[in-house]
């Protein structure tokens, strides 16, 4: 998968506005901050299922109930669409972990 120029990355996360880009690293980085440890470490799990799925797998950073990911093709020397979607996964698991639409009523 070829590296995103760093015009494309940035429009790209535009829709990602809370992930933070380092052009020199080719990174993009992103502090979670859960309930607990309990659902810091299931969004882990989760994300962890699908970095599996696709061969694609983050730099992170678990203390308590923050979870700090770091996505980057080192097969490519930087950011790619791959970084990009992986992101975007993170988001959806996080935001099904943190507002829940099933609270039992």
């Amino acid at each position: 998968m070829p590296k995103l120029s760093t015009e494309a990355a940035l429009h790209q996360l535009s829709a990602l506005p809370l992930w933070t880009f380092d052009s020199l690293s080719g990174a993009v980085t992103r502090e979670f901050v859960l309930r607990d440890f309990s659902i810091a470490f299931e969004f882990m799990r989760q994300i962890a299922v699908v970095a599996e799925q696709e061969n694609h797998h983050p730099e992170w950073l678990n203390i308590y109930n923050k979870v700090t990911i770091k996505w980057t093709t080192h097969d490519a020397d930087g950011l790619t669409e791959k970084d990009i979607q992986m992101s975007q996964v993170c988001e959806e698991i996080y935001n099904r972990l943190s507002f829940p639409t099933n609270l039992g009523v």
